[in-house]
Parts: C-alpha cells; structure tokens; sequence
C-alpha cells in the first residue's frame, strides 16, 4: 500500500471527532475524575497490538495499529526505539487524537493518516482497508494538539493531518539506500518520509535525514518550513511542492537539491522569505506541470 507518489479539516468535524472519542471514556459520578490509565501497547509487524480507546498517555514497544475505532489520547503518544505505529485504516472511524505531542524514538516509525484524494488520476495515499485502493472512498484524519518531534527515526509518513504546533525530523532514515527496512518491509516499500496535504500551525523542520526519498507536499504550514542538509538514495527524491508558508521557507545542501520531480507539483507560495534552494529567484525544469517546461520553485504568497 504505502509507495513514494503519493486541509484541514473544518473545527466543526475535529470538534464531533473529540465528541465520539470522550464517549469512550466510562461513566463517572460529577465529583469523580475519568479513568485514566497509561496504555502500553506491545505488537509485532505479523501480529500488530491495538491502541483504541482512551489514554492519558500511550507508549508503543513493537509494531501497533490504529484499525478498530477512535483513539484519544490525553498527554503524549511515546514510540520507542525500534517500534512503530500505523494509522492509515478508515474503517470503525479509526482516527488518532493526541492532547499534547507524538515522540518517535531512535528508530522508530509513524505512518499515519490517508485519504480519498488524487493527483493527475493517481491515488495519493489511500487507505490501508479501502476496499478500492485505485477509487479509494475511506480516509483517515489525525489531530496532534502539540508537536510531531522525531529525532533519527527510521521513517515519518504523515497524510491528511492537522499538527497544532511543529513538525521536527532530525537525522535517522534508513540510510542512503531504497532497500526495505523496519515497518517498510511490511509494505514492500522502501524507507522514506513524507509530509502531504496537512496543515501546520506551527513550523516544519527536517534536517540531516538519510533515506530513500523525501517530499513535503501540499502542506499549509502557520510558521517556516526548513528543509537542510538531506541526503536521498532516489534521483526524483527532495520534492518540496505545492506548499503555502505564512512565513519564510529555506532549502540548502540537500542531495539531490529541490525540485519539482514527477508529482506534479506547483510553486510553493511564501509569505516573507525563500532561500537557496527554495529561493523566488529559483527557476526548475517541471514538465509535467501545466505544460510549462519552467517553473518557480517559489512564489510570493499574496495574503
């Protein structure tokens, strides 16, 4: 299911989601506090485990899923070293929800959120349960209060998601290399990180990342967006596309450097600063974008 090609979602629908999560929380007395508990959760990549329900805090070791129903979490989603979590199933409206933020540890995986969308005819990133995958109709929306903080994970992929604060990636990946590894085998895929079709409201770092291919793809992002001294196995890899930055976007000693690749993409739209690689003065060879041989890399964003 997951491949390398691949808004948010109004306040009205995040607000029925906490709704239909709180529901899951048992019935108390006015003077008593909810039950909540720390969930373990343990599972393998063959025999995953299962976060559904609701939790002050979550910590992952192995492989779990997302895939029976709606999660909340009160404080912290906590992925240790070596586990991973998998959040791409729409059925039982299995959505995550977590009050303050994801850690992913040395290692470490997340894949969450997919969707219903297509790009030029193609699947973005549908379902893991959609019965359709080429027509696909499920989705999978995840809210995260705080911030997504990876630091030398093994690979990010986020989807559709909607990240209240910041997106930090410090090195990790796979290595230089397309081979396979970790979660990724589970899905004949190899390992990379993706950043597609979510909104920021704060501020998206990615630095020092060794992996098979990169992207950060239609993306609203409140605050900037740094994407610095990656280096990628795939020649089409560093897709910096499509994104709307309120605030400055930078792009420097990246290999391969930014570029529009094969997604079709549009000019990122920049409301103060571009630099380097990212730069308005940058112009790129995109042919697959609106039968224009040349575009901007990134444009002035007019508020």
């Amino acid at each position: 299911m997951l491949h390398r090609h691949r808004g948010i979602a109004s306040l009205v629908s995040i607000s029925g989601l906490l709704v239909s999560l709180l529901a899951l929380v048992p019935a108390t007395t006015a003077s008593a506090a909810p039950a909540w508990h720390t969930r373990v959760c343990w599972g393998t990549a063959k025999r995953p485990g299962t976060l559904a329900g609701a939790y002050w805090d979550a910590i992952v070791h192995g492989v779990c899923a997302v895939d029976r129903g709606p999660v909340l979490i009160q404080h912290d989603l906590i992925i240790t070293r070596n586990s991973a979590v998998v959040a791409v199933f729409g059925r039982r409206h299995s959505h995550l929800w977590v009050g303050d933020n994801i850690l992913v540890g040395r290692g470490g995986s997340l894949i969450m959120g997919c969707e219903t969308k297509v790009n030029h005819g193609n699947p973005i990133f549908p379902c893991a349960d959609d019965r359709h995958p080429g027509h696909p109709t499920l989705y999978s929306h995840e809210v995260v209060v705080g911030s997504l903080i990876a630091y030398r994970a093994l690979g990010v992929v986020v989807h559709n998601s909607w990240i209240g604060h910041d997106i930090v990636e410090i090195g990790g990946g796979g290595g230089v290399s397309c081979k396979p590894a970790g979660i990724f085998i589970r899905f004949a895929s190899p390992v990379y990180s993706d950043y597609e079709d979510n909104w920021v409201g704060g501020s998206m770092w990615v630095k020092d990342l060794r992996s098979c291919w990169f992207g950060a793809i239609r993306n609203w992002v409140g605050g900037s967006i740094t994407v610095s001294k990656n280096r990628m196995a795939d020649p089409d890899a560093m897709e910096v596309t499509t994104n709307v930055v309120r605030h400055d976007l930078t792009c420097w000693r990246n290999v391969p450097a930014v570029q529009f690749g094969d997604g079709h993409g549009y000019p990122n739209q920049v409301g103060l600063h571009a630099y380097f690689e990212c730069g308005f003065h940058v112009v790129l060879p995109n042919p697959a974008h609106q039968h224009k041989h040349y575009s901007h890399i990134s444009v002035p964003l007019h508020h």
